[in-house]
């Protein structure tokens, strides 16, 4: 926030369930103070019944990138949506069918991997025997495309110049920090929340089984205790950060920064101030 207005930008949230509506307090949604002081994008842009696409997220980035005046930021913690933009990653437009998923899941993961090799063995060749969700999204984009997912990957990286800014911390401060933030949700009202989408929405909705949202649909249904919801979304979230934090380190491009340090904001500006804009 203080970096986006020291320099006049713009946020752009690369984070798959900020994109929806009314899920506020389990995603740590920025308030509409905060959204007010700095303009943000990409968010509420979805009614909770709705699907968002990689490919959806990508044109309207995109979108907003060409069309601004000065720097922006892409900031979150969604891999993909951040890939997809600084990559220029081809995404087939396919939304999601469930009642093609639910055939292919049917029939086992074993012979629908068999199915992938024989109409696109390419794409068998860089997915694993047992990822089912590849597995079924490679089948999806073939039936209804009629064409290999892998004849429709691949990358188109943009040609204006992309700073790439990662914050880290020692792992202990980390699993304070998630503790803390998993308490203060619900002293804020994430039960209540919780609550509200279920009888609005209906218990089945997708999103409701998300992290924290899964957790705490438990507790509401006498399954556990709000005590123990509490642990599991700690622990939840901690093994969600861990795999985050590793798909993140292997991007060579991203420049680490310590949160913790008191210089952080200006550190973080002197590198973007050595930043060549012309490479």
């Amino acid at each position: 926030m203080i970096l986006a207005q020291r320099l006049g930008s713009r946020i752009l949230s690369a984070d798959s369930r900020l994109v929806y509506r009314e899920f506020d307090i389990g995603t740590a949604k920025p308030s509409k103070t905060e959204q007010a002081l700095v303009p943000h994008h990409l968010i509420d842009i979805c009614e909770p019944t709705e699907i968002m696409t990689l490919a959806d997220y990508q044109e309207q980035a995109q979108g907003l990138i060409e069309q601004a005046e000065k720097q922006t930021l892409l900031v979150g913690g969604t891999g993909l949506y951040i890939k997809s933009i600084v990559r220029g990653m081809k995404i087939p437009k396919v939304a999601p069918n469930y009642e093609l998923r639910s055939h292919l899941e049917s029939i086992g993961q074993m012979q629908a991997y068999q199915m992938l090799q024989q109409v696109d063995a390419i794409a068998a060749e860089k997915i694993h025997s047992h990822d089912s969700v590849r597995t079924l999204r490679a089948l999806e984009v073939y039936y209804i495309t009629g064409i290999p997912i892998s004849q429709q990957q691949g990358e188109n990286p943009p040609s204006y110049p992309i700073i790439q800014i990662g914050l880290d911390c020692d792992p202990q401060h980390l699993i304070q920090r998630i503790a803390q933030r998993t308490k203060k949700m619900i002293q804020d009202g994430f039960v209540e929340e919780v609550n509200y989408l279920s009888q609005k929405y209906g218990k089945d909705l997708p999103l409701l089984n998300t992290l924290g949202y899964q957790e705490i649909k438990q507790y509401l249904a006498g399954e556990i205790s709000l005590e123990v919801a509490e642990e599991l979304i700690t622990l939840h979230t901690r093994q969600f950060a861990k795999r985050q934090r590793t798909w993140f380190r292997a991007i060579p491009e991203i420049q680490w920064f310590d949160i913790t340090s008191d210089n952080l904001v200006d550190d973080i500006w002197q590198h973007l101030e050595t930043f060549n804009y012309n490479r």
